[in-house]
């Protein structure tokens, strides 16, 4: 089975996720048979919903950093990864100010909600995660909250990384060279750069750096999203030669032998689920 993800959310950064211009959702990853969700924010719970996605299939959480747009739907998404709390399963890992707190930030996951999973692990760059059996290495990242990291996943069909909120340079960007797919948060377009994020001229340079088969745009912010994502992410291949995707909400990627995009299509109504009490 090919690796498969999910855009539960493609918008970023505090405006695009108050008003909910773009879901800020996170992804699922599917990896050798099993469900990773990666930064569950706002939109994640009501996305799985519509594409009628049961949290009780989810083996593993990770949350990159201590801010809401990548971690509000959490609590939720472990106690559905926990069958309402009725089991004890699945791993939660998170960096310091998501499962302990630092630095006035967090902890984001509260005492009784560490205690629903069988594992909970806290993470810092450098480390390397054994993710039910997927190798993942956790990257140095410069943000306002200052255990932010990236991941790169080293699925059976290559590596995928996802950068996660930073400045751009070039160590930061060394750290991923080798990836099939690059999934970089872009914040903003062209050079209009605001502190701790991506531009698109930041991540033009991220992509020549990292020479990835495919670069996705995500985290998109409420500037970028009027400007037109789509014409950011052609721009960049056009100077790249890299091809380049900007994210939509419930976009898919299956990364085979090809990386082919897709889009889920939402059940209409809600999902009332027949296999909970």
């Amino acid at each position: 089975m090919a690796t498969g993800i999910i855009f539960l959310g493609s918008g970023g950064g505090r405006h695009s996720t108050i008003y909910q211009t773009r879901s800020t959702g996170g992804f699922l990853m599917r990896h050798g048979g099993s469900m990773l969700h990666v930064d569950p924010g706002p939109g994640a719970l009501s996305n799985m919903n519509r594409i009628r996605y049961d949290p009780a299939l989810t083996e593993s959480l990770i949350v990159s950093h201590c801010h809401p747009d990548h971690y509000s739907d959490a609590e939720v998404v472990i106690e559905g990864m926990c069958k309402g709390g009725c089991v004890h399963r699945g791993s939660v890992y998170g960096s310091p100010t998501v499962i302990e707190g630092s630095g006035g930030l967090g902890p984001c996951l509260s005492e009784y909600h560490r205690g629903l999973p069988g594992k909970v692990a806290v993470f810092r760059p450098g480390d390397i995660l054994d993710i039910d059996g997927m190798r993942t290495d956790i990257m140095q990242a410069k943000h306002s909250d200052p255990t932010n990291v990236g991941f790169m996943f080293h699925t059976p069909d290559g590596a995928v990384s996802y950068v996660s909120d930073t400045e751009y340079s070039d160590e930061i960007a060394d750290q991923y060279l080798g990836s099939r797919v690059l999934i970089l948060p872009v914040t903003t377009p062209d050079e209009n750069r605001i502190r701790f994020h991506l531009c698109t001229e930041d991540a033009i340079r991220f992509s020549e750096r990292v020479e990835p088969e495919v670069a996705v745009f995500t985290h998109l912010g409420m500037v970028m999203i009027r400007v037109g994502p789509e014409r950011q992410a052609a721009l960049a291949e056009s100077r790249t030669g890299i091809r380049t995707v900007a994210a939509d909400d419930l976009m898919t990627l299956e990364i085979g032998r090809e990386i082919v995009f897709g889009a889920m299509e939402p059940y209409p109504g809600r999902w009332l689920p027949d296999n909970v009490p």
